[in-house]
C-alpha cells in the first residue's frame, strides 16, 4: 500500500518535502494557513519537479504531481498520514500550538518530525501525551536538491521513532545523520556559524573583499567539500592520516580557537563594514534570479554525484 505523508506549512521548505516524497512514490497532503500559499502550492512543487526532471533526478513531473493534494486545513491533511513533516515559523509557541493540535488528531504511532533549523525538540513537546514520536528531522535548503536531513530527538523521543524516520528519509532519497543529544543549531548551522563568523570578521576587519571569500569557499574548500567531509580531508592532508595531521599542523588552530571571532562581529561597525562590502543589492528580481541560477547548479551538481562511486 502506497504511504502518505501530511506536509504542514507550504512554503519553500514545504514544498520541497512534497516534491521530494511525491518523486519516491508517496501520496502527499499539505496545506498551509495562508490561502494564498495553498493556491500557488501545487504549481510550484511542479515547476521543482520540472527542475529536477531537467538533470535527470525526477521523471514524469506532470505524473508525480497528481500524488500531491492540497488541503485546506491540517485536520483534512492529516487524514490517512503515516508521517508528518511540519514546516511551521520558526516561532516557539507556533511550533507548540501546532505539535500540540497534531498530537491530538494523530494516532500514536504517527511519528511527527519538525524541519525547525534552530529550536530543539524538547522545548515544543515537553507536555504532549505522544512527546515519545515527535522529533525534528531539519533539512538544508533547498531539501530536494541538497538531501542532508539532522535527525534529533529529545530526552524522551523513542529509539523506534528517530529509527522509523531513518528509513523513512532513507527511502525517499534523503541523507540522514542522528544528532546524538539535543543542542542549539544541531550540526550543520554549527559548523557553518563557525566558518560564517570568520568569513564575517576577516571581511569587517578589511583582510580581504567579500567577493574573494566567497571564491575561497566555492573555489577552494567548497570544491572538495562538495564530496568529502573534514575528517576525510585531512585524512589526505598527512602521511600518517588523522592523527599525524594534528601532530603536524594544529599549532595554527589552536592558537585561532583561542582568539575565535565573537558576537560582535554580527553588530556595529564590523556589520556596516560587511554590508559596505557586499556590492550588490539585495532586490527581489536578483533573489529569485540567483536562486533559479543556484537550484540549476545543485541540480547539475547533485546529477553528476549521483553518477559517481563514493569513495571507499
Amino acid at each position: 500500500m502506497t504511504e502518505t505523508v501530511a506536509i504542514i506549512g507550504a512554503g519553500l521548505i514545504g514544498r520541497a518535502w512534497a516534491s521530494i516524497f511525491a518523486r519516491a512514490g508517496w501520496n502527499v497532503r499539505v496545506t498551509d494557513p495562508d490561502a494564498n500559499a495553498r493556491v500557488v502550492a501545487k504549481e510550484l512543487i511542479l515547476e521543482e519537479l520540472r527542475g529536477l526532471a531537467r538533470h535527470g533526478l525526477a521523471s514524469d513531473p506532470e505524473g508525480i504531481i497528481h500524488r500531491v493534494t492540497v488541503c485546506d486545513s491540517n485536520a483534512e491533511t492529516v487524514k490517512g498520514a503515516t508521517f508528518v513533516q511540519e514546516n511551521g515559523p520558526e516561532v516557539l509557541e507556533i511550533k507548540q500550538a501546532l505539535f500540540k493540535e497534531l498530537d491530538q488528531l494523530l494516532p500514536k504511532d504517527v511519528v511527527i518530525s519538525s524541519s525547525t533549523s534552530a529550536i530543539v525538540t524538547s522545548r515544543f513537546t515537553e507536555d504532549l501525551p505522544g512527546r515519545a514520536r515527535c522529533m525534528v528531522g531539519h533539512p538544508v535548503n533547498p531539501p530536494h536538491l541538497v538531501p542532508l536531513v539532522e535527525l534529533s530527538g529529545a530526552p524522551w523521543t523513542s529509539a523506534e521513532t528517530l529509527e522509523r524516520a531513518r528509513k523513512v528519509y532513507l527511502a525517499i532519497g534523503q541523507v540522514p545523520i542522528d544528532v546524538k543529544k539535543e543542542i542549539d543549531g544541531f550540526i550543520l548551522n554549527r559548523l557553518q556559524g563557525a566558518l560564517l563568523a570568520e568569513a564575517f570578521r576577516l571581511v569587517g576587519e578589511g583582510y580581504v573583499s567579500a567577493e574573494d571569500v566567497d571564491h575561497c569557499v566555492k573555489n577552494g574548500l567548497g570544491t572538495r567539500w562538495s564530496f568529502m567531509g573534514p575528517f576525510e580531508t585531512i585524512e589526505l592532508n598527512a602521511p600518517g592520516g588523522v592523527p599525524d595531521y594534528c601532530a603536524r599542523y594544529t599549532g595554527f588552530y589552536k592558537r585561532l580557537a583561542s582568539q575565535a571571532a565573537g558576537p560582535a562581529v554580527y553588530e556595529g561597525d564590523n556589520l556596516k563594514n560587511v554590508v559596505n562590502a557586499w556590492r550588490y543589492e539585495a532586490t527581489p528580481e536578483r533573489i529569485a534570479r540567483r536562486t533559479r541560477e543556484r537550484n540549476e547548479r545543485l541540480a547539475a551538481l547533485a546529477a553528476h554525484k549521483k553518477s559517481q562511486p563514493e569513495l571507499s
